[in-house]
């Protein structure tokens, strides 16, 4: 496996994630595109922009978070093996922390609502049904 730009640990903990889920370098197509955005000269220039593509689920990342290309593609990979745990059921990082954040802003509501006495906080709370 090739080393990339971070430290050893990190290296070390992306060969064996992608060992647990099964994946390898020859599974991944990886191709280098001209990023956009910030950057200046340096972007406009150089292919720092990182696309792979995991041949047998056909699951795609594009990595243009930093100008260093040796660090997109640390970064792309590790986004790669997120998507790819999360297409077997389970949740990403990024959908847990949307999923706190929902549920944060939902209490807040309800707070909200029961301090003020809006609607807000009537509705969250269903009626008792009579006869039941």
């Amino acid at each position: 496996m090739t080393e990339f730009a971070v430290s050893e640990e990190k290296n070390r903990w992306l060969k064996a994630k992608m060992e647990e889920l099964g994946v390898s370098e020859q599974q991944i197509e990886e191709r280098f595109v001209h990023a956009s955005g910030r950057g200046g000269q340096h972007v406009n220039k150089s292919s720092s922009c990182v696309y792979l593509k995991h041949l047998p689920t056909g699951v795609e990342v594009k990595c243009m978070e930093s100008r260093s290309q040796s660090l997109n593609r640390f970064l792309a990979r590790r986004l790669l093996l997120e998507k790819i745990a999360g297409a077997g059921g389970g949740l990403t990082k990024k959908e847990l922390a949307a999923e706190k954040l929902k549920r944060q802003k939902a209490r807040r509501k309800r707070r909200s609502g029961a301090k003020y006495g809006t609607a807000s906080a009537t509705e969250t709370l269903p009626e008792p049904v009579e006869g039941e």
